[in-house]
């Protein structure tokens, strides 16, 4: 495993998307250091931080020890999980073929079943009017999401089979299965991965990464962040 001097820069807030790198970072046991992006007041929007991340979204990584020893800024989870596992050989399998499992579930995750499930909660949590056909769309595909998942999950303790990036993709936002509508009584196989991926230490320790001022943003109370995070042009 390639060793880490100087600690990475973790540009971070504690949503699903946030939790995946604390997360990695952790199972990875290699230095970091926590910087706040607090979304609910915008932080995002800083020039300093849209150097970084020009999607103005979190999370987004420095690694000053990057390719050939100079600095590098990475966003995009998916992209930083990418780089983290393969400059360290861990939780990337080494066999191509392995690989394209990996990233086919890695992609299904940042393509889908991180996307639909944000809808999922805009819709039924935080929109200021309540409109049926979108609350039932995308809770009918975050089910249809969950049972997908379900079946790649029969007979296998993680999502390829060896504990992965995938499963540190998508373990975040599984979590939030009770508002999403979801009953796992219908999905045995996720109730048991969850378990399983909950169980392990470096997945409790990055979960509980919390923001420097320990604020989260509430979208059903906060008007001002809802106007931050929601129909920005």
């Amino acid at each position: 495993m390639t060793k880490q001097t100087a600690p990475i820069d973790l540009f971070f807030f504690p949503t699903p998307n946030g939790y995946k790198i604390s997360i990695m970072l952790e199972e990875l046991g290699v230095p970091y250091k926590v910087h706040t992006i607090h979304i609910g007041k915008g932080d995002q929007f800083r020039p300093e931080f849209l150097e970084i991340s020009p999607n103005n979204k979190i999370p987004a990584i420095v690694d000053p020890e990057g390719p050939g020893g100079h600095p590098i800024s990475i966003f995009e989870s998916g992209a930083i999980l990418k780089y983290l596992a393969q400059k360290f050989g861990e939780l990337y399998p080494t066999d191509p073929r392995e690989q394209v499992k990996v990233d086919e579930w890695l992609f299904w995750q940042v393509g889908g079943f991180g996307p639909m499930l944000g809808q999922n909660h805009h819709f039924a949590l935080y929109a200021p009017e309540k409109i049926d056909y979108a609350i039932k769309r995308y809770r009918d595909e975050t089910h249809r999401l969950y049972r997908v998942l379900d079946t790649q999950l029969r007979g296998k303790d993680y999502i390829v089979g060896s504990f992965s990036i995938a499963d540190i993709a998508t373990i975040g936002w599984a979590n939030g299965y009770e508002r999403q509508g979801i009953d796992l009584a219908e999905f045995p196989n996720v109730a048991a991965w969850l378990k399983r991926v909950n169980d392990r230490p470096a997945v409790q320790r990055g979960l509980a990464v919390k923001a420097a001022d320990e604020q989260k943003v509430d979208l059903t109370q906060d008007d001002d962040a809802k106007k931050v995070l929601f129909n920005q042009r």
